[in-house]
């Protein structure tokens, strides 16, 4: 016995299709940026430069 979907329940299914990969995706990016930013050391301080005056060209 085939079971037809009405227009209503086609679209619920294709928006909950839509969310479900949305999420995937997002979960791929978090986890994605963990591994690439987990490596890189932000805890040491930047050096500080005395005594340097920076030219800007502001034209």
């Amino acid at each position: 016995m085939e079971v037809l979907m009405t227009h209503t329940e086609q679209v619920i299914a294709n928006a909950l299709a839509a969310v479900a990969a949305s999420r995937a995706e997002r979960e791929r990016d978090a986890e994605r940026r963990k591994r690439v930013f987990g490596k890189i050391d932000i805890g040491r301080p930047l050096p500080v430069i005395k005594g340097q005056q920076l030219i800007l060209d502001l034209h």
